[in-house]
């Protein structure tokens, strides 16, 4: 798969940012299964200065798919990313591991953007 190798280096990875704000990623391989037919178990998170998660992207549990999904028999998404330190989860389209990385860290960057105008 393209860019698993990089991704799993980068697994027990924290970076502490000088603005308060922390990363982490943990990814591991996992038998492929129909919740995670890419056979790999992810969860990356972004925290502020509180430890409070403020966006990740996961697959650690199951979201409610949209309901145009679950007409066709997908009830439940594992692959999702929250957006907010409040959001239960919302379906993300895993397609390689790079574009997982692009999206994490293009999501901590419009995060902390967004967070710090307010």
């Amino acid at each position: 798969m393209k860019g698993l190798d990089v991704l799993l280096s980068m697994h027990g990875i924290h970076v502490h940012r000088d603005d308060g704000y922390w990363w982490k990623i943990e990814v591991w391989t996992v038998p492929p299964t129909k919740e995670r037919p890419h056979g790999i178990r992810y969860n990356m998170t972004l925290h502020n200065q509180f430890n409070k998660r403020v966006f990740g992207l996961d697959n650690a549990h199951a979201v409610k798919a949209p309901k145009r999904h679950q007409s066709r028999g997908k009830g439940y998404e594992y692959d999702h990313l929250h957006q907010s330190a409040i959001d239960q989860g919302t379906r993300y389209e895993f397609s390689d591991c790079y574009a997982l990385l692009q999206d994490f860290f293009s999501g901590i960057d419009a995060t902390i953007e967004a967070i710090e105008r307010k």
